[in-house]
């Protein structure tokens, strides 16, 4: 059996992310708005993802997805108060859309994603097509719980716990059955 190292990391407010033979054991922190106006739209360019859930239990999810022309294999946690674990790897693109058409959930999730730099953070703003079309909202990662960031304009209401916009329920009951 091979002999396993971990290398700590440092890390804001004294969390540690674990490097495991260089593969990167990450903890996602995120919050979700609605939209309110489009002036984001003038800040933004858009990359195409289409994804789907090969898993999609509480507390565990496992996703598939293109991003244009590359294809990622992401594993989720349960989230505990901000904060849940996220591996992500990068699979071949054929493999990618192999998984989307063969087995996973259906109907895929379909969006552009606009990225748009605000006061030190990138937010991204997720446009949904398909079964979820004219769904529109935002989501920021921060590096820690708690941590601080300026909101812009055109940010509204967060609906970071409310579980009708996670993209894994928008498999089962999508946008345009609410």
């Amino acid at each position: 059996m091979p002999h396993l190292t971990f290398q700590p990391l440092s890390w804001p407010k004294n969390d540690i992310t674990l490097y495991l033979r260089g593969v990167n054991m990450a903890k996602e922190i995120e919050k979700k708005f609605l939209i309110t106006s489009e002036e984001w739209r003038e800040l933004a360019r858009g990359k195409q993802y289409r994804q789907g859930y090969l898993n999609k239990e509480k507390g565990r999810t496992v996703r598939v997805r293109t991003i244009n022309d590359k294809g990622f294999i992401t594993i989720k946690g349960a989230v505990r108060g901000e904060t849940r674990l996220e591996f992500e790897y990068e699979i071949p693109l054929e493999d990618a859309r192999e998984l989307l058409r063969e087995l996973c959930h259906k109907p895929l999730i379909e969006k552009t994603r606009y990225k748009i730099p605000f006061a030190g953070f990138t937010w991204e703003v997720d446009e949904f097509a398909g079964e979820n079309e004219g769904l529109i909202f935002a989501e920021i990662e921060l590096s820690y719980e708690g941590e601080k960031f300026s909101i812009p304009d055109w940010i509204g209401n967060e609906v970071t716990g409310d579980p009708k916009y996670y993209n894994a329920n928008l498999v089962t009951t999508p946008y345009r059955d609410w």
